[in-house]
Parts: C-alpha cells; sequence; structure tokens
C-alpha cells in the first residue's frame, strides 16, 4: 500500500494493494491498525454505496454539526473525484484537489470538514464509502457544484445534478457559522 499526501492537509490517495491471478483478484479496501499507522486512525461507523450512471454529478456534501470523514473508492465504473477546503480559518479555504478513482485502484480519504463531490466519467460507476458519523438530515450542507469562485475543473459539460444540487448556494453565500472549522490543538 503506498500513500500520497494531497495539496490539502489531510486528504490522501492510497493506492491498494491488489493480489490477482487467473482466477480473480482481492483488495483489502481497510484495515484499521494499517490505516493508522498512515495516519487515518478514525473509527468509521457507516458504510455507504451509490451506483451512478456516467455523466452524473453528485455533490459538492458535506455535514457539519456532525462532520463525516470519509473514505472513498470505486467498485466498478470510473469517477473524478473532487475535496474541497470550506473551513473558514484554513490556510486552504476554498482550495480544491481532484482526481481520478477507479475500479481497483485507489482510494481517497476525506477528513472531516472538506466538501466532497464526484462525476461519473465511465459508468455505471458503483461507488463505495465509509464514514466517521451516520447520516444527519438536519446537518447536512450542500455547496454548489460549479461554483465559479471555486472554479473546479469538472472534466464534463453538462452533468446530470439532483434538483438539490442545483439549488445548492455558493461557498461565499453558506453563511459562515454553518462551516466547519479547523480544530486547535491545545
Amino acid at each position: 500500500m503506498n500513500v500520497e499526501t494531497t495539496a490539502l492537509p489531510g486528504v490522501l490517495r492510497i493506492q491498494t494493494d491488489i493480489y490477482e491471478d487467473d482466477r480473480g483478484g482481492f483488495m483489502e479496501t481497510f484495515h484499521a491498525d494499517r490505516y493508522a499507522e498512515m495516519g487515518i486512525d478514525v473509527t468509521f461507523v457507516q458504510d455507504n454505496v451509490s451506483r451512478s450512471e456516467t455523466g452524473v454529478l453528485r455533490g459538492l456534501h458535506l455535514q457539519h454539526p456532525h462532520p463525516q470523514g470519509k473514505l472513498v473508492y470505486v467498485l466498478s465504473g470510473t469517477v473524478y473525484d473532487v475535496v474541497v477546503d470550506v473551513r473558514p480559518n484554513s490556510d486552504t479555504f476554498g482550495e480544491w484537489i481532484g482526481t481520478t478513482l477507479q475500479a481497483w485502484s485507489h482510494q481517497l480519504f476525506v477528513p472531516e470538514g472538506f466538501a466532497h463531490g464526484f462525476v461519473v466519467t465511465d459508468g455505471p460507476a458503483t461507488f463505495a464509502y465509509k464514514c466517521t458519523d451516520v447520516y444527519a438530515p438536519e446537518a447536512e450542507l450542500t455547496i454548489h457544484w460549479n461554483d465559479p469562485d471555486l472554479g473546479i475543473d469538472w472534466p464534463v459539460d453538462d452533468p446530470v445534478v439532483s434538483e438539490k444540487d442545483a439549488a445548492a448556494p455558493r461557498l461565499r453565500d453558506v453563511d459562515r457559522d454553518r462551516l466547519p472549522r479547523v480544530r486547535s490543538i491545545v
């Protein structure tokens, strides 16, 4: 397993070990001790799976309060995955990274306090993710996927988005009290 840091603090790209032979393949998607050694020392409490067709864009989503760290990966298909730092007191506030995730390949760890979204570039795609907190509808927050202030370079021209995602506000229009903060260590 190989871990790469990204331009956003705490966001990690993980190359998983894959064992293949003429029968098929095996990939370990999570092992608490090994991931803790890599700096992902969290407790996951909920697993989710979504299936989307080519061109479907989901995001940018987060929860606050009840923030969710996520370990995301693709079981089939290919997605372009985006993470945005939406913590107003962060040095990287408003910055984003994007990376391609293919089936049986990389994972991405998204810490609490970041918005997350993806678009399917080769589908259908089955997208799986582990969460550090349960879904809390009252804490749900969506940032507009195509916020011009963020300038995300999505690799699709006309994605299929939900009504909720299409109606989401720009980051600048979200009340700062609704956004997470960098936690200070005292």
